[in-house]
């Protein structure tokens, strides 16, 4: 008796009508900003953190260094700030959700396979951007830091862009590690990083050796364009944008292939 082939199966992507394409996409991407507004434990320390930081040394004890040091560590603080939904949105929560199956189920289900990752992003430039406006707020009504306009929404646009190679770090790190392992793995990441980067403290005031690695770090290479949006930058911003491009390309691809090898 001869079997009856079956027919292939398409894409979600492939079959689905444009309208319900566009709507998969955005649904995914509300879920996905419901669940991280439901979990305060990643969403109050993300928002808090840089803040806390900025009101204590670029606000406080920063008013005793004019208005360079405010806007030296806005720029900072900033940067540290939108590291964290990238590195902790992805990496976290990609291991945890490969460890409990959701990953698996959601492969399963038909919405477009890009759906999963644009979900995750648009979380994670959310959350950047209302980091930075609390920042930028902070600066313009307690620090007096003396921005303009353009400086404020060039800082603003970088940042929100800056959190994407954190994301593709994060998503690449969330195949590394089991669920249970990943908050510790990527805050050995990310806390090293900020300080190796001179987001805490400027780099000439650091060891030589740790000023000649800084520019291995995506985080000195997001920090340098900030510097310049604030009008504290030494230029080759082409140079930087490249970088985090290609940090932001090498990590996606290999964390895809990971995803594609063991799930």
């Amino acid at each position: 008796m001869n079997a009856i082939p079956m027919p292939a199966l398409a894409p979600a992507d492939a079959v689905m009508p444009r309208s319900r394409l566009v709507r998969a996409y955005l649904m995914e991407a509300r879920a996905e900003c419901l669940r991280y507004l439901r979990a305060p434990g990643f969403l109050l320390p993300t928002l808090l953190f840089p803040s806390v930081f900025y009101l204590m040394f670029g606000i406080f004890l920063g008013r005793a260094n004019g208005a360079d040091a405010s806007r030296f560590l806005l720029a900072s603080y900033a940067t540290f700030g939108v590291m964290a939904p990238g590195l902790f949105g992805f990496g976290v929560s990609l291991a945890l959700e490969r460890d409990t199956g959701l990953l698996t189920l959601k492969r399963a289900m038909p919405m477009p396979p890009g759906a999963y990752l644009i979900g995750k992003m648009v979380m994670a430039l959310l959350v950047a951007a209302v980091v930075a406006l609390i920042l930028l707020a902070m600066a313009g009504f307690l620090a007096h830091a003396g921005l303009t306009f353009e400086q404020g929404a060039s800082l603003f646009g970088i940042e929100v862009l800056g959190v994407l190679p954190f994301c593709a770090l994060g998503l690449f790190i969330g195949t590394l590690i089991k669920g249970q392992g990943a908050p510790g793995l990527v805050n050995l990441i990310y806390l090293p990083m900020a300080f190796l980067s001179g987001l805490w403290f400027p780099l000439n005031l650091l060891p030589g050796p740790i000023q000649a690695i800084a520019p291995i770090w995506p985080a000195y290479h997001l920090d340098q364009l900030a510097l310049s949006a604030v009008g504290l930058g030494q230029g080759a911003h082409a140079v930087h944008v490249l970088v985090l491009a290609a940090y932001t390309g090498i990590f996606l691809a290999l964390a895809a292939r990971r995803l594609r090898r063991n799930g």
